[in-house]
């Protein structure tokens, strides 16, 4: 028996066995086409009911299906789900098509939409009428047939390019392991790193000590070890990931995907990928995303400059290196960091122990949102490290159920994300609750710690709770405008702000507790924190916009002409270098965010969301960072309201005007 083929409410984990998905994701394409045929050749005359609404609520069972598989793809993936991907990629790509390439169906959805004035719509429906009518429109619906076809097979070949590209930088992350069987060569790096990487070489049968390309590995060798030749080694494994000219090689992926998009955006009317994906953004347009990026840089670059001399002088004096690398980056950063601010996150990691994190973004929730967290053991979970929770409100009414899975393993993307198994909607007169996970990779306990968190992970933590919190409270009719389904720069507006609570003590004296003797975080360790905060803001602000213009340089031009990876990163890079450029390193090659994930001309969204996150949290810093008016003001008109109309016009009802960058360059003390 096929579990997926039944309805279900929480995902029936341990009852779904891999050869499952194929079948039920066939089967649910089946159903879904029936209920698309039936809006389709309703003899009624259209309206927003019958057509409108109808599509919304088609494909359910596909959808839930396909969030399973595609989330375990992400954090639970095998050589037989990477195969799976391959196969249903492409018929789920033809699927969608087939609906916004549907002549018939879109002319009642036109026919809807030409009505619009007379129809007496709610906001709601207003906003999903022109959802829909644009998402046939800017899909091809008024092409020729021809022009279809050529639009299917471009989608067909970048949903299996852009799957093959995840696989190689995944392949590539678990291929490399430095092992050292010197214990000298572990000089500088904290206990717990040293003890994680012994038991890693044990769990492998391998005597010594193991370094990997997970984060929870990678970054405390590169920010403690002394040994500079191995933290190059790391450096340039992390590096050169699919950029080695063997069958993981993903220049070429990078170079198809880039040329489809453009053909793509090209056969559609728009300019660029970057035109085509702005114009549902609230940037709008390259030009400004370009304007918003330099005019950053302008502000940013002299800091930056000056931080990077201070921290090359820094590194001369204490061990005469006269050229500083990017291996060199982490490790001068972290002790100029220490001997400023007598900082060390080696000092900071006691009192986040991961259990008491969780509690305290909980407790943060409860006192701005009232909302409750019960553990609970009766559902399913895809792996026994998961964490799940009921959610609910003051009146103990359910709010969500959550999921959490925090630490590395094979099977398991780099990286730290949000998504939801089960949207909200308003359906049978029921309000239908949402299912929202978060995934990190944390340091696991070791035998004698448990999972103590550098401060960054923290605030990483924090930031997915944050797009949890926008997908549990979701409050809308429809499932396509719920939770996180918002323009893509405004998506990290609530994951951001959350981040703030982080570093006031009102908040950490509720958590940060010392994991042995629970003495609460000494102030003056917040008051550093808060004053280190800013720290090589200047360097960390020149490499998100590095990264930004990157991406508009793939995604904002015609990219035709480009025939080398590495020359055309050197060039989008030129204004906002400042380390010697490493030969057989590729940042574009793994470049997940914007190869593989949504963030294709949209990685400029993290600054842009910094400005609207810095002026929001200036508004709870002058009311009270618990202040229950601020709090219900950013539930009822950000974090409940999803994607049901213009963002801009929501931030204004919370804030009461429009965002300025001033907070953000004060705050990162680049203005005074």
């Amino acid at each position: 028996m096929n579990i997926l083929n039944k309805k279900f409410d929480t995902a029936p984990f341990s009852k779904i066995k891999d050869d499952h998905f194929l079948p039920a994701i066939k089967n649910a394409i089946k159903s879904a086409r029936v209920e698309i045929d039936a809006i389709t050749n309703n003899t009624e005359t259209p309206t927003f009911k019958n057509t409108i609404e109808a599509l919304d609520f088609s494909g359910e069972q596909l959808d839930r299906i396909t969030s399973i598989f595609f989330n375990l793809n992400s954090a639970e993936t095998n050589d037989t789900i990477q195969k799976i991907a391959q196969e249903v990629s492409p018929l789920l790509s033809e699927f969608g098509n087939d609906i916004t390439l549907n002549e018939n169906l879109f002319k009642r959805v036109k026919n809807v939409y030409n009505q619009k004035p007379e129809l007496k719509l709610t906001t709601e429906q207003q906003t999903l009428l022109d959802k829909k009518y644009k998402g046939f429109s800017r899909n091809g619906a008024n092409l020729p047939d021809n022009k279809k076809q050529q639009l299917r097979d471009i989608d067909k070949q970048l949903s299996q390019l852009k799957l093959k590209f995840g696989e190689n930088v995944l392949a590539e992350t678990n291929a490399f392991e430095m092992l050292i069987t010197n214990e000298d060569d572990l000089s500088g790096l904290p206990e717990g790193a040293k003890e994680a990487a012994q038991q890693l070489a044990e769990s492998k049968g391998k005597k010594g000590w193991l370094v990997t390309l997970d984060y929870p590995s990678y970054i405390p060798f590169m920010t403690y070890a002394d040994n500079r030749e191995l933290r190059k080694k790391l450096a340039i494994a992390a590096g050169s990931k699919a950029f080695k000219d063997d069958a993981l090689d993903n220049q070429d992926n990078v170079i198809q995907i880039a040329k489809l998009r453009h053909q793509r955006a090209n056969l559609l009317g728009y300019k660029t990928h970057a035109h085509f994906v702005l114009e549902e953004r609230m940037a709008k347009t390259p030009e400004t995303v370009t304007h918003f990026l330099n005019e950053l840089l302008e502000k940013a670059k002299p800091a930056a400059e000056r931080e990077f001399k201070a921290l090359q002088n820094f590194a001369k004096d204490l061990d005469g290196i006269d050229k500083l690398e990017k291996w060199d980056s982490a490790y001068y950063s972290e002790k100029l960091k220490q001997k400023l601010f007598n900082l060390d996150d080696e000092l900071l990691k006691p009192y986040f122990k991961l259990e008491s994190v969780i509690n305290g973004a909980f407790t943060v929730a409860e006192k701005l949102f009232d909302l409750q967290f019960e553990a609970i053991d009766t559902i399913d979970k895809y792996h026994k490290d998961v964490l799940t929770y009921k959610v609910t409100n003051k009146d103990g009414d359910l709010v969500s159920i959550f999921y959490a899975d925090f630490f590395p393993r094979a099977g398991k993307r780099n990286g730290a994300w949000m998504t939801s198994y089960k949207p909200q909607a308003f359906k049978n007169d029921a309000n239908e609750r949402p299912h929202v996970s978060i995934v990190c990779n944390f340091t696991k306990p070791t035998k004698s710690k448990p999972s103590l968190l550098t401060f960054n992970e923290v605030t990483t933590l924090f930031h997915e709770f944050g797009h949890a919190l926008h997908g549990m409270l979701a409050n809308t009719t429809y499932p396509s405008l719920s939770g996180t389904s918002v323009f893509w720069d405004f998506v990290e507006l609530p994951s951001q702000v959350l981040e703030n609570w982080c570093y006031q003590k009102e908040a950490l004296k509720l958590f940060a507790t010392h994991y042995k003797t629970g003495e609460v975080i000494p102030m003056e360790l917040v008051e550093k924190i808060k004053e280190s905060s800013t720290f090589h803001e200047g360097m960390q602000t020149l490499r998100q916009i590095s990264f930004g213009l990157l991406d508009m340089s793939w995604h904002g031009q015609d990219p035709t002409h480009i025939t080398n990876v590495k020359a055309h990163e050197l060039e989008a890079f030129k204004n906002t270098k400042l380390f010697p450029d490493v030969a057989n390193n590729c940042m574009s090659t793994s470049f997940s965010h914007i190869f593989q994930g949504g963030y294709s001309s949209g990685y400029y969204s993290y600054k842009w969301a910094e400005v609207l996150d810095a002026d929001a949290f200036e508004y709870f810093l002058e009311k009270g960072v618990f202040n229950k008016n601020v709090a219900n003001k950013f539930k009822d008109n950000v974090l409940s309201k999803g994607g049901t109309e213009n963002p801009m016009t929501l931030y204004k009802r919370f804030r009461g005007q429009e965002p300025k960058p001033d907070a953000l360059l004060k705050r990162a003390g680049l203005i005074k």
